[in-house]
């Protein structure tokens, strides 16, 4: 158990850091490559909503009708799962449009400073830094919880959060280079927010490890699943579109799914 939860406090380490290579192509690329960015948010989402439905889902309902019957262990897996959308969904109208670092932007916007007062510009960094806390907390606990579980299916939903994070950073550098004009500053501050993902997971941990039974599990798997499914429509998919590359995104999307299922049936 303790080598589980090591290895999938370095995964989440993994996922989240990859902010910082968003963060250096939103530095140093002189301009977005559109395609690329699709196909890897669809690769992203089409991971993440297969292996949520086809496994995540599916063991969580297994678990839990174990434990509590068939009707009841059913309909708690189903309540979790909109839970666990819910609370991604909460989240996400809480944060400000602007500072919200599912917000598709590009490179070019990098060379564009917008015209607003130096205090409001500083308000900005700060609540983008505070956003990008926020959204990678659930994201952080979606991949440790799935790692303890099942390190391998943790290893695909890391990659997956990994790839849609490199995109995230590019989003995240825009608001804070405008406050701060910075670009080493940009890069840090970049590359510490993915830090948000491992310390969600390590505070999961620490809550959950008094409580981890079978049925605890379940009840997180269920909201896991609530959470990658709500995060693969709502942000993934439409930032694919929003980079103008929609068919892309859908092939991404396919390739994503392909790539999950192969991944399962060799590991089944």
């Amino acid at each position: 158990m303790e080598g589980n939860v090591a290895f999938a406090l370095l995964l989440t380490l993994f996922a989240g850091l990859a902010t910082g290579i968003g963060s250096l192509i939103a530095l140093i690329a002189k301009s977005t490559n559109k395609k690329f960015l699709s196909f890897s948010l669809g690769l992203s989402a089409g991971v993440m909503i297969y292996v949520s439905f086809v496994e995540i889902f599916t063991e969580a309902r297994f678990t839990l009708t174990e434990a509590l019957g068939e009707t009841y262990g059913l309909t708690t897996t189903v309540l979790l799962f909109f839970a666990g959308m819910l609370l991604i969904g909460v989240i996400d109208r809480l944060v400000p449009s602007f500072e919200n670092p599912h917000e598709a932007r590009s490179v070019e916007a990098m060379k564009k400073r917008p015209i607003h007062p130096e205090a409001k510009l500083k308000r900005m960094g700060m609540m983008t830094a505070l956003a990008i806390g926020i959204h990678n907390f659930p994201e952080g606990i979606a991949t440790f919880t799935a790692a303890l579980e099942n390190p391998t299916l943790g290893v695909a939903i890391a990659v997956a959060i990994a790839i849609h994070n490199i995109p995230e950073g590019i989003a995240v550098s825009v608001p804070i280079y405008y406050a701060t004009g910075d670009r080493k500053k940009t890069f840090r501050l970049s590359l510490l927010s993915g830090l948000a993902e491992p310390i969600g997971a390590f505070l999961a941990y620490l809550i959950l490890l008094p409580f981890i039974s079978p049925v605890v599990m379940g009840c997180v798997f269920a909201s896991v699943a609530g959470i990658m499914v709500f995060i693969s429509l709502d942000e993934l998919l439409p930032a694919a579109r929003e980079y103008g590359e929609h068919h892309i995104s859908i092939y991404g999307l396919i390739t994503g799914m392909a790539i999950m299922a192969v991944s399962l049936i060799l590991l089944a």
